[in-house]
Formats: C-alpha cells, structure tokens, sequence
C-alpha cells in the first residue's frame, strides 16, 4: 500500500501555497491530503482476483495470445502488467483494466511467466496496492511447427511446387503403377502413355504410387559452428532444428519413417526412423542447445551408415575449406550406400555486405571479406557434390522448405 505521485504532486503544491498563505491553513491542507490518502489507500486495499489465460505449449517466433482479467468492480482503476522472463517477448507489458497482448518465446525448451501484478488505486487516484496473482506459467516452447503445418496443407493440396516459370506436375512420380487417367496440363511429360492416348484419341497420363517406407534420417549438428548468431535471437541450431521439424512432419505426410540424430564430440541423442515419428523427433530436438566443441562427422555419419539405403539429411554449417576438412572426409561413409543432403543456412551478414553500395572503405573491405567467405563456401559444396551429396544453402527462412525440395525431388527421382 503506497500513496501515488499525485499525492506527492498535492504536498508539493501545497508547500508552494504555504509561502502566501497562514501556517495554520497550510497544516490543515496537509491534513485534508494525508487524510484522503489513507482513505483512498483504504478503499483500493479490496482484494481482487487475477485470471491468466496462455497457450501451454507455443512455438519459437510464433505469437500467441496472453489475456489477463480481474473480477474487480472497478476495472478502469485497475493496473495489471505481466513481467516479461529472458527470451520472452510481451507486448504491452501492462494495461489497464485488462491485459490483451502478444506474447512471443523466442527460445526452444521450457519457459516460466512469473505471477501477474495487479495494481488497485483508490477513487482519488492518490493511493494504490499491489496484489500478485497465484503461482507460474510454465510453457513449452516447440520449434516453428506452424509453418511445417502450414507446409505439409501445402503439399496435401498439391499447391507445394518447385519454383519456376512451369509448373512441374504432381509430386513425386514414383515408380510403381496405378492407374491411367486423362492428361492434365500440369502433368510431367514423361507420365503420357502414348499407346493408350492413341488408342483413345486423347492424352493420357500414366499415375504413379508415390513410394513409401523408406527411412529419413536427420543428422543434427550441435557443435560451436552451430552457435553462431543469425541476428539477435536466433542462432544457425535454431534454424537447423526448424528445418528437421519440417522434414519430419512432410516425412509423416508421405508415410515415410523418419529419425534424427543430435551430434556434436559424441552423440548426444538417437532416435531410430519410425513411422509417424514426426511428433517423436520434435520431441528429440526439443531442448538441443550448441556446444563448444568441434563436432566429430566421423563418429556421426558411422552410426548412421549401416542398415538399408535411406536418405540422410546433415544440418551443419559450411565456413571454409579448412573448418570443413573432416566433413568433406567423412561424407564418403554415407554417399556410399545413402542419398545424402549436406544442408546449411545462409549467413545473412554476407549477404548484406554483397548487397549494400560501399560509402567507405570499411564497407569496400567487408565487400572484399563476404566474396572471399562466399567463394570458400562454394568451394566445400563443390567438394561435397563430387563426393556424392546434395548440397542445400539456404538462408534460416526458407531452409526447411529448400530441405523439402530436395527430399521430394530424390523422392520423385526414385533415389531413395
């Protein structure tokens, strides 16, 4: 129970009052003020109830809804404001007699909102008291698994495509036979069956079942490379672990099975590919945090090498030729037997030098300095395509739909 900055606003003018005015008329002022203070400190102290309504689980940069309310009498004298925990955005912070805001995890893993404060002042405006609502929020906080829904509707109503000037016909051609239908002019030209569109006068396409049953293996990279900053929130793990999660969800869609690997100097977690294992990998890669170390490629690619052919996608971060040495020297392991993806994002810092016109010379030599990382990066994928892998770079945005691109056009290749 504290009196506001109006009653202190009140004394302060009656202080300056007091200079023209008797003594006995300025003490009996003070007076009138303490005394409103207390009764309105009084009337303010009634006990009011907090009601918080938050999403249990969120997903990482996705806003959700935070609405607190009181069941106050009075709500325009009502203050309630929601503290904000490390790596929780809330916006606003506080209002008046509801809070209505946006509320933003910026942090993969288990977040805590502290008690909401509600703060009651009195008819006068000249006293208030706080009440703390009851307990914590805890909130899990998954990957972007938004946007790997938003994909996989995408690609169940067939509006997931390749980019380009022509549309590429449906997806994944498959390899074994269905059916034979009319042609449609999204239709790949390699599906027409010239006999039966002879025999009918008409074209006609040949449908494909799409293959299913084969194994999609995430391999996860958890070491200092993947620390990096991308901006002031988001680091290259936090993209690599979106791009998963969305490879996952469209293995689900595609009835193929799907498993993941979290590596760095050793193997930190395994979960072997299953059928609808989408939801089982985000779990896996829920809390996966970079370490200081290098990673050991070697130790992951032969845990993952043996067993039937499959497709394994490496999330990692391409430097320089000498960073990625035991990279370049470990992918033979997989290519020999596997499909692989190499799978990197873009360092968007790059990308700015490249764009932005020079004003002086430091930004003529960090021009100098992004052409050369750039050059060194092109020179690893280039290294790596010749030892058999697929190489993906991508900035974080639209990693995880370049992933998908490159599953489905192996898919649609019958190379899996």
């Amino acid at each position: 129970m504290t009196p506001t900055p109006r009653a202190a606003y009140a004394l302060l003018a009656i202080a300056l009052v007091a200079l023209v005015v008797p003594a006995a008329v300025s003490l009996a002022l003070v007076a009138v003020v303490v005394i409103a203070t207390v009764v309105d400190v009084a009337i303010a102290h009634h006990r009011i109830r907090v009601r918080r309504t938050v999403p249990r689980t969120l997903s990482r940069g996705v806003a959700a809804r935070l609405l607190v309310e009181t069941d106050s009498e009075t709500p325009r004298r009502i203050e309630v404001r929601q503290a904000q925990p490390a790596d929780v955005e809330i916006e606003p912070p506080a209002a008046w007699r509801a809070l209505d805001a946006r509320l933003i995890a910026h942090r993969r893993g288990e977040a805590v909102l502290p008690p909401v404060t509600a703060r009651g002042h009195g008819p006068l405006g000249l006293g208030r008291c706080t009440f703390t609502g009851e307990g914590d929020a805890r909130l899990l906080v998954y990957p972007d698994v938004v946007a790997a829904q938003r994909l996989v509707i995408m690609l169940r109503r067939g509006q997931f495509r390749d980019p380009g000037l022509r549309a590429l016909g449906p997806l994944g051609l498959g390899t074994d036979f269905e059916s034979i239908r009319d042609y449609l002019p999204d239709d790949d030209v390699r599906q027409i069956n010239w006999t039966a569109s002879e025999r009918v006068g008409r074209p006609m396409s040949n449908v494909y079942r799409i293959e299913q049953d084969r194994d999609v293996v995430c391999l996860l990279d958890g070491g200092r490379l993947m620390a990096a900053p991308l901006d002031g929130r988001t680091t290259r793990l936090d993209a690599a672990v979106d791009a998963v999660t969305m490879v996952a969800l469209v293995a689900d869609e595609l009835g193929d099975r799907c498993g993941v690997t979290v590596f760095d100097a050793r193997l930190r977690s395994h979960l072997r590919p299953r059928r609808n294992g989408g939801r089982a990998v985000v779990r896996t890669i829920l809390d996966a945090e970079p370490v200081g170390v290098d990673s050991d490629y070697d130790l992951a690619f032969r845990s993952a090498s043996g067993g039937k052919r499959s497709l394994i996608l490496v999330f990692t971060d391409l430097v320089d030729a000498s960073a990625a040495r035991s990279l370049v020297a470990s992918v033979p392991v997989l290519t020999r037997r596997h499909a692989v993806i190499v799978a990197s994002v873009r360092d968007p810092d790059l990308d700015t030098a490249l764009r932005r016109e020079p004003s002086t010379p430091h930004d003529v030599y960090a021009s100098a300095v992004a052409i050369d990382v750039l050059d060194e990066r092109r020179r690893v994928a280039t290294l790596l395509e010749h030892a058999g892998a697929t190489v993906v770079d991508a900035p974080a945005a639209g990693l995880g739909e370049a992933c998908v691109r490159a599953y489905l056009r192996l898919k649609a290749r019958a190379r899996l």
